[in-house]
């Protein structure tokens, strides 16, 4: 691969041509180069379209300006370096003269002018190219540090930032200024630094009052946002509530209406004739809170006796609907196979020890009182439960399975 440009084989910069390379030597007496494949690194400020040779130039660019967003335009602009000094320029008398960068000008011989090393040094630690340092240290007259840097601030937009400054020969002596004493430097250095470190200071303190707003800023948000959600999930809580509301009064119309129809079936059935809805009923009794007794009262008929037993199986096991249900079809059953066998002595017979029996009902209170109002006794001491065949009366069982298919089908059982 053909070399992309020549590194100095003291200092490690990357110098773009031969000339560069010559500029170097003689601004740091370093001597030693040798071509390398790596290009120089080109990276435009987005922003400002300024371009940096390195990573330390475009982060002290980012500290002066707050430009943060570069391009790498390094294999756009990398092209293979010649290792041959450009030719001598000839002149219409056939005489070959100098490059402009020594050309004489009016006469006289132009040269680089001559700067304090010891800055220029410092410069390049700081990551300002060699061009733009030994520029910045000629025009304010190496007087230090503090004014070069600044030059370099003002002027870093000028088209030839990066072009070392000619002087005529007889000028370069001038150009040169007695640099300052040591103690003059070790106190000049210490100041720079105090200034460096009370503007790091304030730019850490101005990063930390634009934190703290965002994060303020972040925190309202989050509440606000909080609040909307808390405001949501209430009026999502009240429509749910309100439709409840409406499901269970239009649950219990039709259990009227089917209370109704069953009451009318019933009369039908006894030969009695329709309800007249005219007739005013009695008004209910009000009923004293103070009054209330916790004494149960017996029922009159099998009947109500049924169906407060099924009622309390229910309230006693409300948090798990499914047994309740379980143990109501189960009783069904029972009910079912006596109806259908009566003379069937193994259907009037169930064993209370039986596992299957106790996990669907005998576990369950007002299960086994239940089928004892239907005429179960218990036999053996108390191993059996037993129908006998006398005892069977099918308009009792009829009503037990009517009291059983409305506990499991009407889901206000043993709530209204």
């Amino acid at each position: 691969m053909a070399g992309l440009s020549l590194q100095c084989g003291d200092c490690g910069v990357l110098l773009k041509s031969v000339e560069e390379a010559q500029e170097h030597a003689e601004l740091t007496s370093h001597s030693n180069f040798a071509e390398s494949t790596e290009a120089v690194l080109n990276l435009v400020c987005s922003t400002c379209r300024k371009p940096c040779r390195s990573k330390t130039e475009s982060d002290l660019h980012t500290k002066r300006t707050g430009h943060t967003d570069f391009v790498d335009e390094t294999l756009e602009t990398a092209n293979p370096i010649s290792l041959e000094l450009p030719e001598p320029s000839v002149d219409s008398d056939g005489v070959a003269g100098a490059s402009t960068s020594n050309m004489e000008t009016e006469g006289q011989e132009m040269v680089a002018p001559e700067v304090d090393k010891n800055l220029l040094g410092e410069l390049e630690a700081m990551g300002f190219p060699i061009n733009r340092g030994t520029r910045a240290l000629h025009y304010t007259g190496n007087a230090g540090l503090e004014a070069a840097v600044n030059w370099i601030v003002e002027h870093e937009n000028d088209p030839d930032i990066d072009e070392i400054p000619m002087v005529p020969v007889n000028s370069k002596a001038e150009s040169r200024k007695p640099s300052l004493t040591p103690e003059e430097m070790k106190i000049k250095a210490q100041e720079l630094r105090e200034r460096a470190r009370k503007k790091k200071e304030e730019e850490e303190k101005r990063m930390e009052r634009e934190k703290e707003k965002e994060r303020i800023r972040a925190g309202k948000e989050l509440l606000e946002a909080k609040r909307i959600e808390e405001d949501n999930e209430r009026k999502r809580i009240i429509a749910l509530r309100k439709a409840e509301k409406e499901e269970e009064k239009r649950a219990r119309e039709k259990i009227r209406q089917k209370v109704e129809e069953d009451k009318a079936e019933r009369r039908r059935k006894l030969g009695l004739p329709p309800e007249d809805p005219t007739v005013s009923r009695p008004a209910a009794v009000p009923v004293v809170e103070e009054k209330k007794t916790f004494l149960p009262i017996k029922p009159v008929t099998k009947v109500e006796k049924m169906r407060e037993w099924l009622r309390a199986l229910k309230q006693n096991h409300k948090d798990d609907d499914a047994k309740v249900k379980r143990a109501f079809q189960t009783l069904l059953t029972y009910v079912g196979n006596v109806a259908k066998n009566p003379d069937e002595e193994k259907f009037r017979k169930i064993r209370l020890t039986n596992q299957s029996f106790q996990d669907r009902v005998g576990s369950m209170k007002g299960g086994v009182e239940f089928l004892e109002v239907l005429g179960f006794e218990k036999i053996e001491g108390g191993e059996f439960m037993f129908l006998s065949r006398d005892k069977v009366d099918m308009v009792v069982l009829n009503s037990a399975g009517s009291e059983l298919n409305s506990a499991i089908i009407n889901p206000f059982f043993g709530v209204l």
